[in-house]
This record gives structure tokens, C-alpha cells and sequence, in this order.
């Protein structure tokens, strides 16, 4: 099992998510949700980017909430091309999903952790 650091992490999630929206049909539907996807599941590894450069304990606090947001919105966008039947690679679907939830568990825990401090 390898061992990622939170950056590594995001960054293999946000290309894993331009892999999903790349498998999304060529049409009206899949054009809309993939490029919703892709700014939302791209944007935490960017987003944590710049927590890392927060000028302040609320800064890095507001920083992490955002990112936080964008995963449980590629969340319910994952959910949604689910449900519609617009899944091309189950597998890499799957993990995507996974993956997503795993990360806003973490982010979660470390914005609790960050307000109590």
C-alpha cells in the first residue's frame, strides 16, 4: 500500500476525475457534467494549495471548508452520473467515488481539528 501525503493525494484525485469526465458520452448531457466535474474535482487540490499558504489560522480554516465544499460537490455530481446511467469504466468510477468520500472524511476531521486549536 502506498503511503500519500494529503497534496499527492488530491492531485491523483483530481486526475482521476479528468479520466471519468473523459469517459462521459459526447453529448449535451455528458459535455455539461464533465466539465462541472472537472472544475469541482480539480479544484480541493488547488484549493489545499493554498491553504498551505494561508496567512492565518482562519485563512487556512476558510481555505480547507472551501475545499471541503468542492468534494462533496463532485460528490453529488459523481452520484448524479450514477444514477443517469452515464458511467462508461464502472472500476474507475468506483474508485473515484470512493476515493471522494475518503477525502471529504479527512477534510472534515481536519477543519474540527483546526477550529479547536
Amino acid at each position: 500500500m502506498k503511503i500519500y501525503d494529503l497534496e499527492d493525494r488530491l492531485i491523483d484525485f483530481a486526475v482521476h476525475i479528468i479520466k471519468v469526465a473523459e469517459q462521459l458520452p459526447k453529448n449535451y448531457t455528458g459535455n455539461h457534467l464533465g466539465k462541472q466535474i472537472i472544475r469541482s474535482g480539480t479544484a480541493p487540490a488547488l484549493n489545499y494549495g493554498e491553504a498551505q499558504g494561508a496567512e492565518s489560522r482562519k485563512d487556512f480554516i476558510h481555505k480547507m471548508k472551501i475545499s471541503l465544499k468542492e468534494l462533496r460537490e463532485t460528490f453529488i455530481n459523481l452520484k448524479i452520473i450514477k444514477k443517469s446511467g452515464l458511467i462508461v469504466n464502472y472500476q474507475t468510477f468506483t474508485e473515484a467515488l470512493k476515493e471522494c468520500n475518503e477525502l471529504i472524511s479527512i477534510f472534515v476531521k481536519s477543519v474540527k481539528t483546526a477550529e479547536k486549536t
